[in-house]
C-alpha cells in the first residue's frame, strides 16, 4: 500500500518537529506540558502541514495513551459515543486521547455532545483547526481547553526537512541525488510554510528525476513545475482570505505600494477580482478620501475597467489603482465624521428637524405656516448663518478638516467667508 513520504518521515521525537520553537522550544510551555505527561484538553490552531497531527501523535506516544483519530468533516456524534462506550475495554486509568481534526466542521450541537465526554477526563481532547478557534469553537469547549497556535514553517526550517527527505530517499532507493543549485531552496520557499507539501514535492522530484548510473538528477525546472501555485493558501470563507483583505487595505493606508501590490497579487492569482475591487474602492473613500477626492472617481474607473477586461489584463488597471492610492495623501476625516454622526443617531441623539428646514408643502393646503428658511443663494458667497442641526445637538461637530492640502484650502475658504457678519 502506498504511503506518502510525508507520513513515512513523520517525526518520532519532539526535537525532529520543524519550527514551532515558540511552543516546542527547550523551555516553551507546550513542551513542558508534554514532558509532564499531564495533558489537558488542547486545541491546535494553524495552517496545514505545520505539525499539529504530528505533535498529537507524539503526545500519545509520550503518555502511552490510546489515541483515537476522527476528522470532523466525516465524523459524527455517534463516533464519539462509540469511543466512550469502549473505554472500559482499554483498561486505561488515565483515559484515552481523542484527536479531532478540523473541529470547525462540527456544528454547535455536535460540539456540545463532545463536551459531555471530555467533562470527566476519561477522554482528553486534542482538536486541530486551520481557522481561528475563537470564532469556530464552542465557548464551553474553549474554556476547558488550552489553545496553541502553530505557525507556517519558515524557509530555513523547511529546508532542513527537505534535505532530510532527500537523504531518506537516497538511502531507500539506493541512489545518489545530484541536485541543481537552488532546487531545494526553491521548494522551501514555494511550499508556503507547509512541510507536507515540501516533502511531497521532493518525492515527486525523485519520481520524475532522470536516473543514470545510480544518480538521480533533481533540476530547478522540475521543482518550479511541481511547485506552481503551491504556496497559495486561499479559501474565500477562511481566515486567510480576510487576513489578505486586511493586509491589502492596511498596506494602502500605510502608504506602502510594494506591500499593497503583493496582497493584490494574491487575489489576482486566486482569481478573486470582486474581493480585491471592493477593498480598493473602500480604501479610496476611507483612507484617501477628501485629501485627494479625485482618487475615488479614478479608482472606480480602474475597477470598472478591470471587471470588464477580466484576467490577465485586469491586473493593469488594478495595479494602477493600488499604486495611486498607496502613494496618495491620506485623510480619514470623512470616515470619522460619518461614524460620529451614525453613533449619535444610534444612541437617540436626534430631535425634530428645525422648522426652517422642514418641507413647507407637508403642512397641507391652507395650513402653511411661516417657515423662515433663508435661501443661501440669495446671500453673498452663497452662504448665510443659519441653524441646520436639531436644537438638542445644535452645536455638535462631526467633521474636522484633515491636515492635507485640499482640506486645509477648503477650511481657509470657509473661515474667510464665515467672518462675514450675519
Amino acid at each position: 500500500m502506498y504511503q506518502p513520504l510525508a507520513d513515512e518521515l513523520r517525526p518520532v521525537h519532539l526535537e525532529d518537529v520543524c519550527g514551532q520553537e515558540h511552543i516546542l522550544g527547550p523551555n516553551a510551555l507546550l513542551r513542558r506540558i508534554i514532558e509532564s505527561e499531564k495533558i489537558p484538553n488542547l486545541i491546535f490552531y494553524g495552517p496545514s502541514g505545520t505539525g499539529k497531527t504530528t505533535v498529537a501523535n507524539l503526545i500519545a506516544a509520550k503518555t502511552k495513551r490510546k489515541l483515537f483519530r476522527l476528522n470532523a468533516t466525516t465524523a459524527s456524534s455517534a463516533d464519539i459515543k462509540e469511543i466512550y462506550a469502549q473505554l472500559d475495554t482499554f483498561l486505561a486509568p488515565d483515559g484515552v486521547l481523542l484527536y479531532l481534526d478540523e473541529i470547525q466542521y462540527f456544528n454547535k450541537k455536535q460540539q456540545q455532545t463532545l463536551l459531555e465526554y471530555i467533562e470527566n477526563g476519561k477522554i482528553t481532547l486534542i482538536a486541530s483547526t486551520t481557522e481561528n478557534p475563537y470564532f469556530y469553537v464552542y465557548n464551553a469547549i474553549l474554556s476547558r481547553s488550552t489553545v496553541f497556535e502553530f505557525k507556517a514553517i519558515g524557509p530555513e526550517a523547511a529546508l532542513k526537512a527537505i534535505r532530510r527527505a532527500v537523504g531518506y530517499l537516497e538511502s531507500k532507493n539506493g541512489v545518489r541525488a545530484e541536485t541543481e543549485e537552488g532546487t531545494l531552496e526553491h521548494i522551501a520557499f514555494a511550499c508556503g510554510g507547509d512541510i507536507r507539501k515540501a516533502i511531497n514535492a521532493v518525492e515527486l522530484l525523485f519520481s520524475a528525476g532522470k536516473a543514470e548510473n545510480g544518480v538521480v538528477h533533481l533540476t530547478l525546472e522540475d521543482a518550479k513545475q511541481i511547485s506552481q501555485r503551491s504556496a497559495m493558501r486561499y479559501d474565500r470563507e477562511g481566515d486567510d482570505h480576510f487576513d489578505d483583505l486586511s493586509a491589502l487595505m492596511k498596506s494602502i493606508r500605510g502608504s506602502d505600494p510594494d506591500a499593497a501590490l503583493h496582497y493584490l497579487a494574491r487575489f489576482l492569482e486566486a482569481g478573486d477580482l470582486p474581493s480585491a475591487c471592493r477593498r480598493i474602492l473602500c480604501s479610496a473613500c476611507e483612507d484617501i478620501g477628501l485629501a485627494y477626492p479625485q482618487a475615488i472617481a479614478i479608482v472606480k474607473a480602474c475597477v470598472d475597467s478591470a471587471l470588464q477586461l477580466g484576467m490577465p489584463e485586469a491586473r493593469l488597471p488594478l495595479a494602477d489603482a493600488v499604486i495611486l492610492l498607496a502613494t496618495a495623501p491620506k485623510s480619514n476625516s470623512g470616515c470619522m465624521a460619518i461614524d460620529a454622526a451614525i453613533s449619535d443617531v444610534k444612541h437617540g441623539r436626534t430631535g425634530p428637524v428645525p422648522r426652517e428646514l422642514q418641507n413647507v408643502h407637508a403642512d397641507g393646503a391652507g395650513f402653511e405656516r411661516e417657515q423662515g428658511y433663508l435661501y443661501p443663494h440669495d446671500f453673498p458667497n452663497h452662504w448665510v448663518r443659519q441653524q441646520y442641526l436639531p436644537d438638542a445637538i445644535k452645536d455638535r461637530r462631526y467633521y474636522e478638516y484633515g491636515d492635507n492640502k485640499t482640506e486645509q484650502a477648503a477650511r481657509r475658504y470657509w473661515d474667510e467667508i464665515k467672518k462675514t457678519p450675519g
